[in-house]
C-alpha cells in the first residue's frame, strides 16, 4: 500500500511542483513587458531630419550629439530621407549638430529632453565659409 502512495504522490508532487514553476514563470513573463514600458517611459527620444543649404533632406548626414557636459559624444546617421532617430537617451541636456560632405550645421546647444519625451529636430546644413582659393606660388629670390 505504501509503495502505491509514492507511486501516486511522486508524480502528484511533480505536477505541483511543475504547476508551481508554471505559476512562477508566468509572473516573471506578465512583468518583462511591465518592466520595458517603464524603461522606455524613462529614457527619451529624439526624432529629426537633416536639410541641405536648398533646404533638400540629406541622405547619410552624420549627426554628432553628446550631453551638454560634453560626456558621451555618439554619432548616427540619416536614412535615404535625411530621417534620423536616437533612442534611449537619458534625461538630461544635448547638444547636436550634422555634418555631410564638408558642410555643417550650427550646433543646437542644451536641448533638454525629460523622462518619456520624444522631440523632432530639422538641422540645416550651411555653409560656413568660402571655398579656400589655392595660394600663388612665390617666386623665391635666387630665382630672379
Amino acid at each position: 500500500m505504501q509503495r502505491e502512495l509514492r507511486a501516486i504522490a511522486r508524480p502528484a508532487m511533480l505536477v505541483l511542483f511543475a504547476g508551481g514553476l508554471l505559476v512562477m514563470l508566468g509572473g516573471i513573463f506578465s512583468e518583462v513587458p511591465a518592466l520595458a514600458a517603464q524603461r522606455s517611459r524613462r529614457s527619451a527620444t529624439l526624432n529629426g531630419v537633416v536639410l541641405g543649404p536648398d533646404d533638400k533632406p540629406v541622405s547619410r548626414a552624420s549627426i554628432t550629439y553628446q550631453s551638454s557636459a560634453g560626456r558621451a559624444p555618439h554619432a548616427v546617421h540619416t536614412d535615404a530621407h535625411g530621417r534620423f532617430t536616437i533612442t534611449k537617451l537619458k534625461p538630461d541636456n544635448y547638444d547636436l549638430r550634422a555634418s555631410a560632405k564638408g558642410i555643417f550645421s550650427e550646433w543646437e546647444k542644451n536641448v533638454s529632453l525629460h523622462p518619456g519625451e520624444s522631440m523632432y529636430l530639422t538641422l540645416r546644413l550651411i555653409y560656413t565659409r568660402q571655398p579656400v582659393k589655392p595660394k600663388a606660388a612665390k617666386k623665391s629670390k635666387q630665382a630672379q
